[in-house]
């Protein structure tokens, strides 16, 4: 393989030796996240996240917000006694308050720990390793497994890739997508062969047949999608593989799952590419856009004049 300077590295000063950094191999060619970035440590390219875009770019952000503002809105209601106690005595007020204000925090936090460790109980058996012992003998988990694997024995499903990083270097943007799967009973939903290779994406939050699948999950299956690029596991590319123009998400929840289709073609990848560009705006052209106020010429300077 052609080792390919990372982009920007300059020579070193005449007369010094700078010590050779070793080309990375192995799954260290994987670019990982950090800090809404995907980096190419074999090219140096970068490429802006696609959930950093959709927070940026899109309504998700205002979903979230409100979210939170009713969040806090419920914790209040629920603790209103300590509330009101707390508001009566100057040293535990700030406290409260913070405790009150970081409600939103700790239920992402706990959403999240959820949402990890249910991907890689499915990334396990995916790939058919051995499933993380913490996680299968925690009783928060087993429903989730248990209806995950029930999701796979009830549609027939076998899967091609998992928690695979993508990314489209035309467009800028990268990605790790949930997996890849092919079943027989979803493709007759949609009328395609049943080795038709199907997008497929995990859901853990909200509530069944209420709310837990938002549109955003189209935009960044479409992003997924039209990818250029992706990286096998041994760290090395191949082109993206084709999929379908809808894809599933599986809204897996401890009492249950639903099978949700959702669009990812052409039309909601051309929405993802506005969606794109007004992210790009958020975070690059709207902070030089506004300038200081103007000041009146100094008044003496003006009747000199």
């Amino acid at each position: 393989m052609t080792n390919t300077a990372l982009a920007g590295a300059q020579a070193p000063a005449a007369g010094r030796r700078r010590k050779a950094t070793p080309a990375p191999t192995g799954t260290d060619r994987i670019p990982k996240p950090s800090q809404g970035w995907y980096r190419d440590k074999v090219t140096g390219e970068k490429y802006r996240r696609v959930t950093t875009i959709l927070s940026q770019g899109s309504t998700k952000g205002d979903v979230l917000a409100m979210w939170a503002a009713n969040l806090v809105a419920e914790t209040a209601f629920a603790h209103l006694p300590q509330l009101v106690a707390a508001s009566r005595r100057p040293e535990t007020r700030t406290e409260t308050y913070d405790w009150l204000r970081r409600a939103p925090l700790r239920k992402k936090d706990e959403r999240a720990d959820i949402g990890s460790a249910v991907h890689s109980i499915i990334e396990a058996h995916v790939l058919g390793e051995p499933m993380p012992v913490g996680l299968v003998d925690d009783p928060e988990m087993a429903p989730y497994l248990d209806n995950f694997l029930r999701f796979v024995e009830e549609w027939q499903v076998t899967f091609e890739a998992s928690e695979m990083v993508v990314g489209n270097r035309t467009a800028g943007y990268a990605g790790t997508l949930d997996y890849l799967l092919r079943s027989p009973l979803i493709a007759a939903e949609f009328n395609v062969p049943a080795s038709t290779v199907l997008m497929g994406d995990t859901k853990t939050g909200g509530e069944l047949d209420v709310k837990g699948v938002y549109p955003e999950a189209a935009l960044q299956m479409s992003a997924y999608r039209k990818a250029e690029i992706a990286w096998l596991r041994d760290g090395s590319t191949v082109p993206m593989p084709a999929t379908y123009s809808t894809g599933v998400v599986l809204h897996l929840r401890p009492e249950g799952y639903r099978l949700i289709p959702v669009a990812c073609g052409d039309d909601v990848f051309a929405a993802f590419r506005i969606v794109q560009q007004a992210a790009d705006w958020v975070s690059g052209l709207s902070k030089t856009v506004v300038g200081q106020a103007l000041a009146l010429p100094n008044t003496e300077e003006k009747a000199a004049a």
